[in-house]
């Protein structure tokens, strides 16, 4: 078989299920969420309505993100994938933007976030090697998280994003794992994909290039590092500049524009966004607040946004949550793939926390960054492997969470409903 045969097969195998459990994995979710996702395209026009340009619920885009992929600055080159998603809902729906189309939306991103979970699951399984019951309780827990319920029907940059993290970050860790380097090609792929669809997610990409075995010990290896990442950026920066015609200057106006539109907004104090919208909203579902919009052509309608949470108890799941990735982190403090994940993590809790940048909406951003936490609640539990007592406790506090996770999620799931049935049948 030829070289080129073999990267190909194993690029398959590394994407998409290959054996029996992860089959199930796969189907149970695409089940899940195909049910949820199917039922709300059908009978519902809050997936896509050509009226409705943003807002409608949780601050998504879906008819601009479908129509144009985003505003440049943001998405660079989103606009030609969605370009392709368009189109092909479109041939399904015979050109119609109706049912059939918003079915066809809603399943792209039930396929993409149920092959998020199963990146996971691989992660924990074969990079991690986690037992199977523990692996499949965390991936359990992962897959009720409100930003994956969200996602799975909802056709957004953010959704496809998370689909190629996960996958970046399972690829990264087996390169590290068997002290390979991760080529030129892998880096310009990844550039291009997940750069494209959000622009500061590139930095993402080169992190793992950081820990390569011995890269600042040896000229040579840190030279050749260093000629992978130019390359990459080169590829990405001439596809960028031809996406706005190489109009550069457009790019840092835009940028300002931007920033001082998300970042100034003063209506809830910072650590309650913080705790409420960054590191809670993507995992349990606060309280809703419907809003009036209007798409600024006569069009008026109803939006629904999170809420901070309203009691005590929310906060302290958060709370033991964050106990829980810390601990997790501490705890595997000088494992290169903990370092790589939690560096990729701190980059958006820079830009949402520190630099306040859509920080009162940051529950939206979950796709670039919510896989960070099964990682790392799968690491703390290898660190433990040879603890049984320290083990069970751990089972058991994930399991106390799952179940209020559940239910709290399913709780918010029906007034969401609720929401459906009153504006948008």
């Amino acid at each position: 078989m030829s070289t080129i045969k073999i990267k190909f097969v194993h690029f398959l195998r590394l994407l998409f299920p290959c054996n029996y459990i992860e089959w199930t994995v796969f189907l149970f979710f695409i089940v899940c969420y195909g049910i949820l996702g199917s039922y709300i395209a059908l009978h519902y026009r809050i997936i896509f309505d050509s009226r409705i340009p943003w807002d409608a619920y949780f601050s998504f885009d879906n008819k601009a993100i479908v129509m144009t992929g985003g505003s440049f600055e943001r998405h660079p080159l989103s606009y030609y994938f969605f370009n392709w998603i368009r189109a092909f809902a479109l041939f399904i729906s015979d050109g119609k933007m109706d049912a059939t189309f918003r079915l066809t939306l809603a399943w792209f991103s039930n396929i993409a976030i149920s092959l998020s979970l199963v990146q996971v699951f691989k992660y924990l399984k074969n990079i991690i090697q986690l037992p199977l019951i523990i692996t499949l309780l965390i991936i359990l827990f992962f897959g009720i998280f409100s930003t994956n319920i969200i996602l799975s029907f909802t056709p957004e940059n953010f959704t496809y994003t998370l689909f190629l993290l996960t996958l970046y970050n399972h690829y990264a860790a087996i390169k590290i794992r068997k002290e390979e380097k991760i080529p030129a090609s892998a880096l310009v792929l990844a550039g291009i994909t997940i750069g494209g669809l959000t622009v500061t997610n590139i930095v993402k990409v080169f992190i793992p290039v950081l820990f390569e075995k011995n890269l600042f010990k040896n000229w040579k290896k840190l030279g050749s590092a260093a000629l992978r990442v130019s390359i990459a950026c080169i590829a990405y920066i001439l596809l960028y500049l031809n996406r706005i015609d190489f109009k550069y200057q457009t790019i840092f106006s835009k940028t300002n524009q931007q920033y001082e539109k998300f970042s100034n907004v003063k209506s809830t104090p910072i650590w309650d966004m913080i705790c409420s919208f960054f590191f809670g909203g993507n995992i349990l579902f606060p309280s809703f607040i419907i809003s009036d919009k209007n798409n600024m052509k006569g069009f008026a309608y109803k939006g629904l946004f999170m809420d901070t949470y309203s009691s005590l108890i929310p906060y302290v799941f958060v709370g033991i949550v964050l106990i829980l990735l810390c601990w997790s982190y501490m705890r595997n403090f000088k494992n290169k793939l903990v370092q790589v994940i939690v560096i990729s993590f701190f980059v958006d809790i820079l830009i949402h926390c520190f630099m306040r940048f859509g920080l009162h909406t940051s529950y939206i951003y979950g796709g670039h960054f919510i896989f960070v936490y099964p990682l790392l609640l799968g690491w703390l539990f290898h660190s433990y492997r040879s603890a049984p007592k320290t083990l069970s406790f751990l089972a058991l506090s994930i399991s106390i969470l799952f179940v209020y996770l559940l239910i709290n999620n399913l709780i918010r799931m029906s007034e969401f409903f609720w929401f459906l049935d009153t504006y948008y049948q």
